[in-house]
């Protein structure tokens, strides 16, 4: 459009300025036959408006030099030689009656389409005039100036006409080949832009091809990267959505191994008893009831931990100003009816620090009754806070085995513990909802040895929180992570 557009602009100037100069060298035939006639007093025609209405003279031209109309018109004819592309004849009483002998334009005088119009026109009228004709032989542009004298009765008519069409020719030939260039770099911006546009799309096409090839079975496929443009960065945010949907289904997969994994000891350990169960024994029958409330009350604790784990990764914590010394206060005062050991509190930080204040509650608990379950009964276990230019600091150090440093890296994993036995009550998942709480505001936890054996479990908070930190999706019946071979 834009070349179109363009195209015809310069079409219609070209136009109109080849069609000015026309009739410029037409008007400038009043002087000539002026200067023939040997007079100076007759005004020229005056330039035609922009709607190319015929020109007028305000004088007819009167020639006082030639005894007749006649002798004037073949003096002016043979002066007055046309150039290239122009043709000029004397009209006398509405015959064509004389041309130039010497023809180096075309002749006229045959044209009676053109002669009849300029007779009509001229009829009546002393006034020249310019104008258009368009004839058999092509489209003219001509000037007519009436001609009389004093004494004589003839009508005498000069005739000048330029072929419009020849003069044009050069803009015609001028349009065309713009029009062929134009098409030939439409054509070669089509081609180009076909294979750069496809080059630019063939990530959507291969998206739509990776998208079709996904399965819940085959999550692996993945579009093929490249360059720095907007096309390539979404290209990548695809992979990343596909790599997290992955994930997301590698959780769920591993929430089903570990769940079956963690009640299949429990339902097999009831289902064992109940087929071994001598009926009509009253203490079997006791035993195996003591048996199953047991493994039923373990699973239920499963089940709890596991909703636990759900609503703290999918709350909207509510953050306030919480004074550390209050928080150490009442956390000594929880834990001092956990029996079997000796609590103590060994500091109490000053300060503030921004966070849910029943949240870090409960994850300092956690870890304290993490502390309880793995110690020696009877073994001392401390608890403190602090505050420094890093942040908060809140902690428990009990004194038994310890845990191997090689695995404290997955003891914050869903299901996962540090020693691979089951005489501990628990589910595996205490320390994986204090991670949660943690990183839900912007802290961390290190697991550092104990002086003289055990080991001390510190949250770390920095003393101002932004928006809460994004945790992984809720653990809704599919969202329970993790991985226990992933690092065996």
């Amino acid at each position: 459009m834009g070349l179109v557009i363009a195209g015809g602009i310069t079409f219609v100037a070209e136009r109109e300025r080849v069609i000015n100069e026309i009739d410029d060298r037409l008007e400038s035939q009043v002087a000539s036959l002026v200067t023939v006639a040997g007079m100076t007093d007759v005004e020229p025609i005056p330039a035609p408006d922009a709607s190319r209405a015929p020109a007028t003279a305000r004088e007819e031209l009167r020639p006082a030099d030639f005894g007749s109309v006649n002798e004037y018109l073949r003096a002016a004819v043979a002066r007055l030689v046309p150039g290239l592309n122009e043709a000029s004849v004397a009209i006398l009483d509405g015959v064509p009656r004389y041309r130039p002998e010497t023809l180096s334009g075309f002749d006229i005088s045959d044209n009676d389409q053109l002669i009849d119009r300029v007779v009509q026109e001229t009829k009546g009228s002393d006034a020249s005039l310019i104008g258009t004709s368009v004839t058999d032989e092509g489209a003219l542009r001509y000037i007519a100036v009436p001609v009389s004298m004093e004494g004589d009765e003839s009508k005498g008519i000069y005739l000048r006409a330029i072929d419009l069409d020849a003069e044009l020719n050069a803009v015609d030939t001028s349009i065309l080949t713009y029009a062929i260039a134009a098409l030939a770099t439409i054509a070669a911006t089509g081609i180009v832009g076909w294979f750069v546009v496809g080059r630019l799309l063939s990530p959507i096409r291969r998206l739509q091809e990776t998208a079709d090839s996904i399965t819940l079975t085959e999550l692996g496929a993945r579009i093929p990267t490249g360059g720095n443009d907007d096309i390539s960065d979404v290209t990548r945010t695809v992979n990343s959505m596909l790599d997290r949907l992955e994930g997301s289904v590698d959780v769920q997969r591993q929430l089903l191994d570990d769940v079956r994994h963690e009640l299949k000891t429990p339902i097999t350990i009831v289902r064992g008893h109940l087929e071994m169960m001598d009926p009509g024994d009253s203490d079997d029958v006791a035993l195996t009831r003591d048996i199953g409330i047991a493994e039923l009350d373990r699973m239920t604790r499963l089940v709890d931990d596991i909703d636990m784990l759900a609503t703290v990764e999918g709350d909207q914590f509510s953050m306030v100003t919480i004074e550390v010394a209050g928080l150490t206060a009442r956390v000594a005062e929880l834990v001092a009816v956990i029996p079997d050991h000796e609590w103590s509190v060994e500091a109490a930080g000053d300060g503030t620090v921004e966070g849910d204040d029943d949240r870090l509650l409960q994850a300092w608990l956690q870890l304290a009754d993490n502390a309880a379950k793995y110690s020696p009964p009877g073994s001392p276990i401390e608890l403190g806070s602090s505050s420094d230019a890093a942040g908060v600091h809140l902690w428990v150090r009990d004194h038994g085995p310890g845990i191997p440093p090689a695995a404290r890296h997955r003891i914050f994993r869903r299901f996962d513990r540090a020693h691979e036995r089951r005489s501990v009550g628990g589910s595996g998942l205490g320390l994986a909802i204090v991670d949660a709480i943690t990183k839900a505001h912007d802290g961390h936890i290190t697991v550092t040895d104990t002086p003289g054996g055990g080991v001390t479990f510190t949250i770390h908070l920095p003393l101002r929180q932004g928006s809460p930190t994004e945790l992984p999706a809720p653990v809704r019946a599919g969202d329970v992570v993790m991985q226990r071979e992933a690092t065996g």
